[in-house]
Order: C-alpha cells, then structure tokens, then sequence
C-alpha cells in the first residue's frame, strides 16, 4: 500500500491527496453543523428521548436525574443548583449570548441594518408576537394561576422552522427563507424583551444591578477601545452573569447584554489588511519558487505564512470569531441537553378526557397554531398594503400565509418560558404536552402548506 507520507529533506510531508480527503471531509462537516435540518433531527431525537423516559415508571431515575444538586465551591464563596438550572441558567446563557450575536449581525450588516429591510420582518414578528398573546389571555383572563403564561405562545423556534423549510430544497424562494430568518431574530430579541420585563426568577436586587452596571461599563470601555483579545470579555462576562442572576432577573439576559458588548469590527483597517497581506503574499512567491508542494519547507516561508494568517485574524471582527466558534457548541450540545432536561412529561391524556382541555391548552394550542399564522400575514398585510414595509420579491402571499404556520412551532423557547410561567409542576406539564403536541400540528401543516405554496405553476402570481 502507498505510503501517506514522503521524506524530503529529513521532513515528512503529508500526500496531497490525503490533504484533499482531509479538507473534504472537514468541509462536510462544517456544513453538517450549520444545517438547520441536521439541528431539528437532533432536537427532534432528544425530544423523544425524554418524553418516552417520563412516561414509564421504571425510567422514571431519567427525570429525576436533573434534579440532582451540583455546585462550585471556591473559598467562601458557594453557588448551588440543580443540573436542571445550571442548564436553564447557565447553559442558556451562552445559547442567548449567540442569539444576541446573531441580532447584533443581522442589525449591522443583515436583513435587519435598514429601515427597507427590516420593516417587513418586524412587522410580521410584532404581529406573531401580539395575537398568540392576546389569544391566550382571553383563555386565561380572571385565572391568577395561568394568567402569565401569555408569553409561552409568543415564541418561534428558529431551528425547527428553517429545518421543515430546508426538508423541500429549492422549492422554497430564497427571499422566504431570508424572511423567515429575520423574522425569527426578531421573534427571539422580543422574546428576550419579554423574558427580562415579565418573568424574572425572584424579587430584584438593586444592589447587585449596580455591580452588573459596573461591570457593563467596563465591557464597553474595552468595546471603545477596540480592545479584541477574547478573554478581556469572557471573564468579565462570567461575573457578569453572576450579578444578573443575583439580582433577580433572569440569568441568561446575561448572555444578550454581553454580546452587545463584543466588537463587531476587526483591528485592522480593510485598506491596511490588504496592503499587509499583499507584502507577504510577495515575499511568499520569491521564496517558495516552483516548490509547489514542499513551499513550507523552510522558516521563512513559515513565517510568511504566519503573516498572513494572524493578519487574516486582526481584520477579522471578535463578534464573527465568537459566534461561528459557538454555533456548534451551541447548537448540537447546549440545545439538545435543554431539550433532554426540559421536555420530559408523560403523555397521559387520561385527565384531558375526563376534565375537559385545561385553558392553559387552549391557549397554546389556538395562540401558536391560529394566532402566530394570522399575526404574521395580517401585519405583513397591512405594512405592504400601506407601504410602510416591502414584499420580497418571488414571493406569492400563499407562501407567506404557509411561512406562518411554520410560526407555530414554539418548542425551545415556548418550554423555556414555561418552565417560568408557571409555580404548579401539574400546569408546567400541562403547558408542556400543549407546546409539544401543538408545534408537532404546526411542523406537519406548515411542510403541506409550503410545499403546495410552493409548487412550480405558471398562473402563480407574485405579489411586490
């Protein structure tokens, strides 16, 4: 068999062709991790984990499990939790750091950096946001116990969502796409609106809101300064989660107030960066010569390399290095964890049919699944017709009415709230199997609606 390696010159060397296989591989990989698809599988896989470990006694220990206190001991200093928490606390916060990050993008330079692009998708969030909560108010109006839970039906997960649309390909238009994405962004900055206003986890703490105002000041001092090493913002954000959760507001806000502190600009100037890396770029074609594939033979040509690379990295904003570092992370492990530990419920409907449907699903159920759909095409509607907002072009309003259904998938966030909304284990569960069941319906309708929205025909008639 063909060695993987040559000696030239008492080094070995890597076989192109094993490099190729290499880059190829690692190119797939990537690609699998930012697909949307793969996410909502796996979402989907741990969902069904945890609802089938809950509803047999003999795996019972799975539930339990998250009950379970683990802490950090330092000195004198002690903070104690459930795993449950330091998942729904901790864990959460960097996934709303990425969230934040995702929004501080798209505001600078996405689908949200102008008033023409941003009005459309703003618009249809407000909407999705403002009827499932008036829907469920009305289920629950007068009931103290499940008055506030109006929040649950408010949210969109983005990664169920974009995984139904890219299950049919290239029939969905990429304007669609690109608006559901923004809409989604916004769906989850008002979300976060709501999480901090409407559901902190005790009565605040002023003092320690001092602290945490310090330490932001000091976060975008460094943001001022253009200062760019990672842990000038790590550190600081660690205290800095600390005294949100101290203070009484939910703890991962932390995570959104921090990535508004990341720069989102590189050090070096684009004009510097090209005129650096054109010097080396030279000085790497007079040294490498017509030794295409021994070129990092020597220290210079090592060097070269080197130039480029940590130049590359300087122009490079910490904003974009911190968010594609944390996409997978977040996505193939925090979320599914949270999934793990927060979709757990025993679909026993053996009380459903014996009381009637509790209001709590009744609300979920008609704000997700009616109010998300109508908020999202009458406020779309309207902006269009008033000409306050545009209709991307190559998209019909069959396509957009479809696109909110798929808005009724509420999942990550929905539970999320859940678990804050309300003080009764029975009603977090009831909530629970209502969310569940209710974006199952919204997933399998919005695939039927946009693919039939979608079909190729020649009468379709785009809407501008």
């Amino acid at each position: 068999m063909p060695s993987m390696t040559d000696t030239n010159s008492g080094h070995g060397h890597r076989n192109p062709l094993s490099s190729r296989i290499n880059i190829r591989l690692m190119n797939r990989l990537n690609a699998m991790f930012h697909k949307k698809a793969t996410i909502g599988v796996l979402l989907l896989i741990c969902t069904i984990i945890s609802v089938t470990m809950a509803s047999f006694p003999s795996t019972a220990w799975f539930d339990r499990m998250w009950d379970t206190e683990a802490g950090i001991t330092i000195g004198g200093f002690s903070l104690e939790m459930s795993l449950r928490h330091w998942i729904n606390d901790a864990l959460m916060a960097i996934f709303f750091l990425t969230v934040g990050l995702e929004i501080k993008r798209e505001m600078i330079a996405g689908q949200l950096s102008s008033v023409k692009k941003s009005a459309l998708p703003i618009m249809a969030a407000i909407g999705g946001m403002a009827v499932p909560a008036i829907i469920y108010s009305i289920f629950n109006a007068g009931n103290p116990e499940t008055a506030g839970g109006w929040g649950i039906p408010m949210a969109t997960d983005i990664a169920f969502a974009i995984g139904i649309t890219s299950l049919l390909g290239d029939r969905v238009p990429d304007g669609l796409k690109v608006f559901l994405t923004a809409l989604a962004i916004v769906d989850d900055l008002g979300a976060i609106i709501v999480l901090a206003l409407f559901y902190p986890s005790h009565a605040l703490n002023f003092e320690w809101l001092i602290y945490a105002g310090l330490i932001m000041t000091l976060l975008l001092l460094f943001n001022r300064a253009k200062l760019a090493s990672k842990w000038l913002y790590i550190i600081p954000g660690i205290f800095l989660w600390y005294c949100i959760y101290m203070s009484g507001i939910h703890a991962t806000i932390a995570g959104v107030l921090l990535a508004m502190t990341i720069p989102s600009q590189g050090v070096t100037s684009k004009v510097k960066f090209q005129h650096k890396v054109s010097h080396f770029l030279e000085k790497f074609k007079k040294s490498s010569g017509e030794n295409g594939l021994n070129m990092l033979s020597d220290t210079e040509q090592q060097q070269n390399v080197h130039g480029i690379w940590y130049e590359t990295k300087q122009i490079d904003p910490l904003m974009h290095r911190f968010e594609s570092k944390l996409h997978p992370f977040v996505n193939f492990l925090i979320i599914p964890i949270f999934a793990l530990a927060n979709a757990g419920v025993s679909l026993d409907f053996g009380e459903f049919a014996g009381n009637g449907i509790p209001a709590v699903s009744l609300g979920i159920f008609f704000g997700l699944l009616i109010g998300k759909p109508a908020g999202i095409f009458i406020m779309s509607f309207l902006g269009v017709k008033l000409k306050a907002a545009a209709m991307p072009e190559g998209i019909t309003w069959s396509q957009v009415a479809a696109m909110g259904i798929l808005g009724g998938i509420g999942f990550t966030m929905s539970i999320f709230i859940n678990g804050l909304a309300f003080s009764s284990q029975e009603l977090i569960d009831t909530g629970k199997i209502s969310i569940l069941l209710t974006s199952a319906i919204a997933a399998i309708a919005g695939l039927v609606a946009l693919r039939l929205a979608c079909r190729k025909t020649g009468d379709t008639e785009v809407s501008h």
